[in-house]
This record gives C-alpha cells, structure tokens and sequence, in this order.
C-alpha cells in the first residue's frame, strides 16, 4: 500500500534502527524522560515530514515497529497541528511553520479527569471579559503536557442545551502567568513520550488565541480525531508488527515447529494483515478529503486490539524469554492503543451509529 513511498519506508526503518537502540528505548523507558535530541535529529535530517501525511502514517507504524515509546515521541511533538491548519487564522497558520520547523512544540489539551472519552462533558471554562477570555479548569493525561510551548485547548465558553454546543479552542502559550504543567510519572507504557497534568488558574488569553469561530470547538476537536486516529491505528500496526519480529526471530532461532505455534502464527499475521488493510484503506479516503469516520474508528479499534493480542502471544510464546527488557516493554507499550485518542468502546459506538444510518 501507498507503494509510491518505498523508498521513503526504507529511510524511516533505517533510521529507526539505527537511532532506536536497545540501549536508548531501555535508557527512556526506565527513566521516563523525553529523548528531545532524537526529536531534533529527525528535523534536521528531514526524516519526519509533518507536512505530509502519508510520510507522517508510514513514519509512525515503522518506528513504532522498533520502539514505540521512542516512535511517538518523535512523531507528536506537532500534536494538535491540523486544528490550526484546518480552522486557525492566517497569523495562526503561519505560527505553523515554526511548529514543524521544531522551534516550538505543540500539544493538544481536550481530556480531563472527570470526562474521559467524553468530551462534550469538559468542565475548563474561557469566560469572556471585553476581548479577553479567561481560562479556569485543567487537564489530565495531556501529551507533551510539560514540554509544549504552545497547546490547543478545549473549554467552556457558554452554557448551552446540548453539552457539545458552546465550547471553543484556544491557541495557549504556556509561558503565560496561570498555567502549569505536572509532569506525570509510573505510567505503564510509553514512558518516553511527556505526559502530564495541566491547571490554568485564571489565564488571560486575547481574542486572537481562538482557534475558529466560538462554539464549534467540539466540531473541529471531532474531525481533528477522526484524523488522528488514524495515526493511532499505525502506531498499534507498527506496535503488532514488533511483536511479530520477535516471535518470528525467536521460533526461527529455536526451529520450533510444534502445530499449536503456527495456528498462533497464522494468526498474529492474518491479524496484522487485516490491520493494515483497515489502516492504510482509511488513510486513502482521509488523504482524499473525503474521511469515512466508520472506517477510521474500524481501523483505530482493531488496531489497538491487534497490538495488545499481538504482544501477549509474544509473551506466551517466547516464555521466560519474553521478561527481557525489549520484548516485555512491547507488551506495556501495547495497552495504551485501546484506549487514547477514543477507547475501543467509543470507536465501536461511531462505528455502529455509522452503520445504522445506512452511511
């Protein structure tokens, strides 16, 4: 699929394996610290095109293949991208330029503690006072959350009958007096990716940081994750196929050959196959502008279960073997799939309303 990018998935790989070393995925797991200078590398050596979003699909799933914690924390720093190019202002738009550039990193802030998967249901308010807006509230598992410059942020701007009314996003500087970010630790997976917890107490923002017209943040928050997912479903794809390298190396180097190892096999690899049929189908549509959200959610959900099956045959069949560091961290890397960016309940409810309105 997309087979004009050859060349370009061989780049990445190279890349990925060159730079994602045992060594280095162990060293930011364990530590659970950003590898900014991987971050770094892959811009100045033009290896991630944010601005193309087949390189940014293929980049995601074949880093993600060797290390997924490294993987995504080259490839979302611009998290939160497409809501300014799709809706911003032009002085918005061209703040961009320095996003993918790498002068600033970018974060999205849309979940709370309270809210989870729904969104309509945030509680962080922007009051507007004159031409100012005052944000209040905060946000709880926030990608890039302690080391973004700049966040895109869901909040409340007015009380209305239907919950996904009223709501709006802001442009928000971080360095603004009022917010703060709490880096979160112990996580189970992707340690290497930032992941914090955010408060604003009484932020100022101008009329210029709204993102759009206010009350269509739920709106553009919505097509913003039926693009995303998208995303998320290569980084279960590639997490699924680094759990098939392992297998695969470890019954070829053993020669196993018992019946019960190649029914699992057959099927970690039918799985696989599917995934990326699902994947890559989806991202043909979206790339067209013409986004098919049933098939988006089809792609991300199993996506995500096929990374968590796929680790867990892993570990079943490599034994004792699996508790080395670069395998067993596949299978914590694994979970997070099913549940960011929508959980597999939430992907299976589109894909059912989809379907019911005949669509």
């Amino acid at each position: 699929m997309f087979e004009e990018y050859d060349d370009y998935r061989k780049q990445i790989r190279e890349f990925g394996l060159k730079e994602f070393t045992d060594e280095v995925a162990a060293k930011y797991d364990r530590g659970e610290e950003y590898p900014d200078y991987l971050r770094k590398k892959s811009l100045s050596l033009g290896i991630v095109d944010m601005q193309n979003p087949a390189k940014i699909l293929i980049a995601i799933e074949e880093l993600c293949r060797i290390d997924a914690g490294l993987g995504i924390s080259v490839t979302t720093p611009y998290f939160g991208a497409e809501v300014l190019m799709l809706f911003g202002n032009d002085k918005q738009k061209e703040f961009l330029n320095d996003v993918y550039s790498g002068k600033y990193v970018l974060g999205l802030g849309v979940t709370e503690a309270s809210g989870g998967s729904d969104v309509a249901h945030i509680k962080t308010t922007a009051t507007k006072k004159g031409d100012k807006y005052i944000l209040n509230g905060s946000k709880m598992f926030i990608t890039n959350g302690a080391i973004a410059d700049y966040l895109v942020v869901l909040a409340r701007t007015s009380d209305e009958d239907k919950p996904h009314h009223g709501l709006s996003t802001f442009l928000l500087n971080t360095k603004l007096n009022g917010f703060k970010a709490n880096k979160l630790t112990g996580k189970l997976g992707v340690r290497a990716t930032n992941t914090a917890e955010l408060t604003f107490d009484n932020i100022e923002l101008s009329s210029e940081d709204l993102i759009g017209e206010e009350g269509k943040g739920f709106y553009y928050i919505m097509t913003f994750f039926n693009i995303s997912r998208i995303y998320v479903a290569a980084q279960g794809l590639g997490i699924a196929e680094g759990a098939f390298d392992k297998i695969l190396e470890y019954v070829k180097a053993n020669e196993i050959k018992d019946e019960n190892t190649m029914f699992e096999i057959a099927d970690v690899a039918t799985r696989i196959e599917a995934t990326k049929e699902l994947t890559y189908n989806a991202a043909s549509y979206l790339f067209k502008f013409e986004p098919r959200p049933q098939l988006t959610s089809m792609a991300k959900a199993y996506a995500g279960e096929t990374a968590v099956y796929a680790s867990e045959k892993a570990m079943e069949i490599l034994g004792a073997n699996s508790l080395e560091e670069n395998v067993e961290r596949i299978f914590r890397n694994a979970k997070i799939m099913e549940i960011w960016e929508g959980t597999s309940e939430v992907e299976k409810l589109v894909i059912s309303r989809f379907i019911l309105k005949g669509e």
